[in-house]
């Protein structure tokens, strides 16, 4: 659902921010530091229940506050527009309120606000850990499939008694059998709905690319951790006692891994800067399509849009991000950056930030 109003406490240099964006494209201009970043960082936070800049809570609540606050007002179609809202205070309590309710978890938030982040650590999804991957088919996989989240949760809790089993040593390797059924049953149910989601997404994925650069050819594998031609159960019955000579359970869902590939390799030992940006760039707008052709509308956020990029690629990402009929936050230094080629019958709205005050642009003036 778009945001049809955004209120956001305390977020970095943000100490009051209240504004009605477009419900398609929203820039925002400032220069570095002016808090511009904070803005979809906000976003984030009302969607993830976290930062995409930090781990650490304390770190973007503004000094000398013991809390910051996001509130928004979510369109709906038809009816009237849900408010939502998160509390984060420094000592790690976390309150999330949707219509005037307590929510049990941030998850429902993600479930109202599915949001897509493409800024410059995006390259991380190519050039980092194979849990960085996890987590992106993992987003995809809990939007896609209802009873993921249930296995992901059940299956993370057993590998987390497993393991700690493992770490006290002198542990028999019958006694660990009896604790493996429902970290293999539900362990085959995490892999099955993570296979269907990559294979509903490749399709998805490669028209996008297409349409970003026609010469460049990439192609994505799915890797469930283990041998794929035999069971999670056949493999796990057979690494018991390697398991219990390293401490930890070394097969299984959590050595999963996207593979991103062209024909020379890995993508990300051989293509450019700006190509690692196309394909990065295509796996999120993938999952966005994919997303909105299930019916749930989403939001992009775009820090950066400059950076790797030449001109004629950047009028194609914006061209590609408007025809998704979706809400779109972009932050850039100045407006000739953003290519703005998004067609008379879209509702741009530029905005400036400068030492965290926000001021809505018309024509490029600053509104009185």
């Amino acid at each position: 659902m778009p945001l049809m109003r955004l209120d956001i406490s305390h977020v970095r240099n943000l100490s009051s921010v209240r504004f009605e964006p477009s419900l398609q494209v929203n820039v925002i201009i400032g220069e570095n530091g002016s808090g511009k970043t904070s803005i979809l960082e906000a976003i984030h936070l009302l969607s993830f229940g976290r930062s995409f800049r930090s781990h650490k809570h304390k770190t973007y609540i503004q000094h000398d506050n013991d809390h910051c606050l996001v509130f928004a007002q979510l369109d709906q179609e038809k009816g009237s527009p849900i408010p939502v809202g998160l509390q984060r205070h420094r000592d790690g309590q976390v309150d999330v309120r949707i219509q005037g309710q307590r929510a049990q978890s941030a998850t429902e938030l993600a479930e109202r606000l599915p949001v897509q982040l493409i800024n410059p650590d995006s390259f991380r999804l190519l050039e980092g850990s194979p849990s960085v991957r996890r987590q992106f088919v993992d987003w995809g996989a809990f939007h896609f499939d209802k009873g993921f989240i249930s296995a992901w949760r059940g299956w993370q809790k057993a590998l987390k008694q497993r393991n700690t089993l493992l770490r006290r040593g002198k542990i028999s390797n019958s006694l660990l059998a009896a604790f493996d059924s429902e970290l293999i049953r539900l362990g085959e149910q995490v892999n099955a709905s993570r296979k269907a989601y990559v294979e509903k997404l490749t399709p998805y994925f490669l028209k996008v690319l297409s349409q970003l650069s026609e010469d460049l050819k990439v192609d994505l594998h799915f890797f469930q951790g283990w041998d794929a031609q035999k069971s999670l159960a056949t493999v796990v019955d057979a690494g018991r006692d390697r398991d219990i000579e390293l401490g930890y359970t070394s097969t299984g869902p959590q050595r999963a891994d996207l593979r991103v590939k062209t024909n020379n390799g890995d993508a990300q030992d051989s293509l450019s800067r700006g190509q690692l940006k196309l394909v990065v760039s295509a796996l999120k707008i993938a999952q966005g399509q994919l997303l909105i052709d299930m019916g749930r509308p989403l939001v992009f956020l775009i820090d950066d849009l400059a950076a790797e990029l030449d001109a004629n690629h950047r009028q194609k990402l914006c061209q590609l991000l408007a025809s998704l009929n979706s809400q779109i936050f972009i932050t850039s230094v100045a407006p000739d950056t953003t290519d703005l080629v998004w067609g008379d019958t879209t509702d741009v709205r530029q905005f400036s930030i400068r030492d965290g005050e926000l001021s809505k642009l018309s024509n490029g003036l600053q509104e009185s």
